[in-house]
């Protein structure tokens, strides 16, 4: 299931509303799309936006702290999946009490974990293996790119 986040206050945590093709979109704060009328849901894992992030997997965010908020709000934290460019590694962002570091970060070079020493770099599987974050090849839908090629 796909959810967006939805502003429902200045200064509350977001809410997550179940998003597919077909549901109506209205226009939110800061013009960001969101569901009008669909379920609210608790989101499993959630997929963030960084300008920046550090080693310690602390991320720089757009300054309003939503994303914060919403996370300290949740019963069950959800794995937290930080998205941004390498080129954005800061040697720190000076993670204030209130900040919650990403789970992983991605990047245009690959994966990094947070561990309890900080984000470790997880290297690309051998090819022809699976890796760490990767589940055996799937092959069921093969004879639909047969010829495809």
């Amino acid at each position: 299931m796909t959810a967006l986040p939805v502003v429902k206050a200045r200064q509350q945590p977001l809410i997550f509303r179940e998003w597919r093709p077909g549901v109506e979109l209205a226009v939110g704060a800061l013009d960001i799309p969101y569901p009008v009328d669909s379920a609210e849901v608790v989101p499993e894992a959630v997929l963030l936006p960084m300008n920046g992030w550090d080693s310690g997997g602390y991320r720089l965010g757009y300054g309003a702290g939503f994303f914060d908020r919403t996370l300290a709000s949740f019963s069950k934290r959800p794995i937290v999946i930080g998205v941004s460019y390498e080129q954005a590694k800061l040697e720190t962002i000076h993670p204030q009490p209130w900040d919650i570091p990403m789970d992983f970060v991605v990047t245009e070079r690959g994966v990094y974990r947070r561990d309890p020493g900080g984000l470790v770099f997880l290297p690309a599987p051998e090819p022809g293996s699976s890796g760490e974050l990767s589940s055996p090849v799937c092959y069921a839908d093969e004879k639909f790119f047969e010829g495809k090629r």
